[in-house]
C-alpha cells in the first residue's frame, strides 16, 4: 500500500515530459538498434513471438470455425496490428533491461508484472483490446451494409464477390479507409505509451497524452513508421511463422529505441 501511494505521489505529468522532433534517419536507426537487440537475445525474442503468434492463430481458428465468419477473416488478421503494442510489452522490457546492463532472461522479462507500472499497462492493454473489438464490430457493420445480412457461403464465393463486383470494390475501398483510421488511432495512443509506462512512474492517461503529443509533433515521420510496421508485418506473414518470429521481436525492440529518440529523458 505504501509503495502504491509513493508511486501515485511521484507520477509525472504529461506537461513535464518533453518531446523531440525526429527525422526519417531516426526510424532506420531504431530498426538497426532493434535488430541488434534481437541479435543479442534471439532465442528469448523468437520464443516470445512464436508463443504469442500460436496463441493468436488458435484464437483466430476458434473464432472462424465457431460460425460462418469468412468475411471477418481479413479484419481479424489485420486488426492484430492494433494489439501489437500489447503483446510487445515483454520485448520493450528486454530492450530497457539490456540498455541498463540488467539480466534479460525469460523470467526477468516479466518482472514488471510485480511493479507499480503493471496496473497502468493493464489499463492501456484493455483500451487497445476494446479498440480491436470496435474495429471488428465496424468491419461487420460495413460488410452487412454493403452485402446484406447473409454471410458468404464459401471462401471462393466470397473472394469472387470481392474482386469481381462493385460491392466488393466498395468493401475494399471503405474497409481500407476505416482500417487506416483505426490503425492511426492505435498508433497515436500507444506508440510511446507502453515504453513510457515501463520507464517512468506515470498513469495510463498521461502515457496516452504523451503518445498523442509525440505523434502530432512528428506527424509525417510517425506516419512513415506506421507504414513500415504494417509492411514488415505483412512481409513476415507471407512466410507465416518463420517470418513473424523475427519481424515481431525486431519491431518490438525498435519501438523501444524510437521511444528513446522521441521522448526526452
Amino acid at each position: 500500500m505504501a509503495q502504491e501511494k509513493l508511486f501515485r505521489d511521484v507520477q509525472v505529468r504529461s506537461s513535464e515530459i518533453g518531446i523531440r522532433t525526429i527525422g526519417l534517419n531516426d526510424l532506420w536507426q531504431s530498426l538497426k538498434e532493434g535488430y541488434d537487440d534481437f541479435g543479442a537475445t534471439p532465442t528469448v525474442g523468437m520464443l516470445l513471438a512464436v508463443l504469442l503468434y500460436l496463441l493468436f492463430a488458435l484464437l483466430l481458428t476458434l473464432f472462424l470455425v465457431g460460425g460462418n465468419l469468412l468475411h471477418l477473416a481479413f479484419p481479424v488478421v489485420a486488426g492484430f496490428t492494433l494489439l501489437g503494442p500489447v503483446v510487445s510489452v515483454g520485448l520493450f522490457e528486454m530492450s530497457r533491461r539490456r540498455e541498463r546492463g540488467l539480466d534479460v532472461s525469460w523470467r526477468s522479462t516479466f518482472d514488471f508484472v510485480h511493479s507499480a507500472s503493471f496496473a497502468p499497462i493493464l489499463a492501456l492493454s484493455v483500451v487497445m483490446t476494446l479498440l480491436y473489438v470496435a474495429w471488428l464490430f465496424m468491419a461487420q457493420f460495413l460488410y452487412f451494409g454493403i452485402f446484406g445480412a447473409d454471410p458468404p457461403v464459401s471462401t471462393s464465393d466470397f473472394v469472387t464477390q470481392l474482386v469481381t463486383t462493385r460491392r466488393g470494390g466498395g468493401l475494399i475501398v471503405y474497409g481500407v479507409g476505416l482500417g487506416f483510421l483505426f490503425a492511426f488511432t492505435a498508433l497515436a495512443i500507444s506508440v510511446v505509451a507502453f515504453p513510457l509506462l515501463l520507464d517512468r512512474p506515470a498513469s495510463a492517461a498521461t502515457a496516452v497524452a504523451v503518445s498523442f503529443r509525440a505523434v502530432t509533433s512528428n506527424f509525417m515521420v510517425m506516419a512513415v513508421w506506421g507504414v513500415i510496421v504494417v509492411a514488415l508485418l505483412a512481409a513476415g506473414a507471407i512466410v507465416f511463422l518463420i517470418g513473424l518470429a523475427a519481424v515481431l521481436p525486431i519491431l518490438g525492440h525498435a519501438t523501444w529505441h524510437l521511444y528513446r529518440k522521441v521522448v526526452e529523458p
